[in-house]
């Protein structure tokens, strides 16, 4: 299909509703949350690519759902996708597979540091991060992003310092950076890279939405900047994300050093977690084969969308857009209209009836500030940033009229 044709697919409504959804369900909207703007939960409202769609169906109508090894068009299709796309010539022999990212981090959290070992983060970052340090009994050491101008930097100073103490032993990495949307450059890297190789600190990569970038932004796979980097990395690759299949894809880890990958090998078979799926395997090798252009056509559609909060923030007091790089995440400043972080949570769903992740989930870096999610319709957005609108300037003409 041509890009325009693409393109409309993603006007269509579809209502999430209709399955168990993770981001329209009661656990994430909470009691009576039926009828609020859900866009707190990372994935897309639009259907998968139809290449994805017809492999799927195809192998359902097989019939036979027995056993199954890994396709022998799955791993070429990854590691031609990585070389093609972002310039990374991965060996198949150094890939393994892995249920998600996050079960990634888990293990190599557990395999490669100690009890009570620092996992260094950087903050306002990925909350599942904390989860997975603190219920492997690792101990959580911050190196917070720096805010300056409305953009985030790196504190390399800071993480010099946290990681010449040798009880820290590891970083995961956020590259692309969720929620504040940084696509952090190869310099910025390369130096990360280096402060952790002097201090022998392990660099896990978390690189889920390394396809999302927007236009002048390019994403550099950490492990691609060279060898030397590469024998310091384990990177969480997956397409769940580019494609929106979390639900039925699993993901990838990349290990060049020979030793740490045979010791996640015989993990992986410890916890038995090495076992195929047969939708996943259909599903990711149609993706990454065939899925080019209808990622491209995702891509322009939250360029216009994210054109469209940009021009609408511009006109809503109280609130300033943290401009993106990369993902489908927004990270929105709502300092100025000075509410706590529990008021503006509730001044966002009672109000504006935003369902969106709260920016203290992130760290305490995050107060003030919360994660939209714009991968969804144009209408549906647009209508959103009505109501947000509409309740700030309620709220305004409401405190004129009490100081008055």
């Amino acid at each position: 299909m041509d890009l325009p044709i693409l393109k409309t697919l993603f006007d269509e409504e579809i209502d999430r509703r209709a399955v168990s959804a993770l981001k329209t369900h009661a656990m994430v909207l909470g009691e009576g949350g039926e009828n609020l703007f859900a866009a707190g939960v990372a994935d897309m409202d639009f259907k998968a690519p139809p290449v994805v769609l017809e492999a799927m169906q195809k192998r359902l109508a097989h019939g036979v759902f027995g056993y199954e090894t890994v396709p022998e068009g799955l791993l070429p299709a990854l590691t031609a996708w990585l070389k093609t796309r972002h310039g990374w010539p991965v060996k198949k022999a150094n890939i393994l597979r892995a249920p998600n990212v996050l079960n990634i981090l888990a293990i190599a959290a557990s395999l490669f540091t100690g009890e009570d070992d620092g996992i260094i983060v950087q903050p306002p970052v990925f909350f599942d991060f904390y989860d997975i340090a603190k219920e492997n009994n690792r101990t959580i050491v911050a190196n917070p992003l720096i805010l300056k101008d409305g953009g985030y930097t790196m504190d390399f100073d800071g993480l010099e310092k946290l990681a010449a103490d040798p009880a820290n032993r590891m970083i995961f990495l956020c590259n692309p950076h969720n929620p504040v949307g940084r696509v952090w450059t190869r310099d910025e890297l390369q130096r990360l890279g280096d402060i952790c190789a002097r201090h022998n600190v392990l660099v896990v990569s978390d690189e889920i939405h390394g396809d999302i970038t927007f236009k002048g932004h390019a994403y550099t796979p950490f492990a691609a900047l060279g060898a030397e980097y590469a024998d310091n990395a384990i990177s969480c690759i997956s397409p769940a994300k580019s494609f929106n299949i979390a639900s039925c894809c699993s993901a990838f880890t990349i290990i060049s050093n020979d030793a740490r990958r045979k010791a996640f090998q015989v993990e992986n078979s410890r916890l038995t977690v090495n076992k195929n799926n047969a939708f996943a395997s259909v599903a990711m090798e149609a993706a990454y084969a065939s899925g080019g252009s209808w990622l491209a056509a995702v891509l322009n559609y939250l360029e216009d969308n994210l054109a469209l909060v940009r021009q609408r923030v511009k006109h809503i007091p109280g609130v300033e857009l943290i401009e993106p790089e990369g993902t489908f995440l927004l990270w929105l400043d709502f300092r100025n209209l000075g509410l706590s972080p529990d008021d503006l949570t509730s001044f966002l769903r009672t109000k504006a009836q935003w369902a969106i992740t709260r920016g203290p989930a992130f760290g305490t870096e995050g107060e003030g500030f919360a994660r939209l999610n714009i991968a969804c319709t144009k209408t549906r957005l647009a209508s959103a940033l009505d109501h947000l609108c509409d309740a700030i300037m309620k709220t305004d003409r409401i405190q004129q009229e009490k100081t008055s």
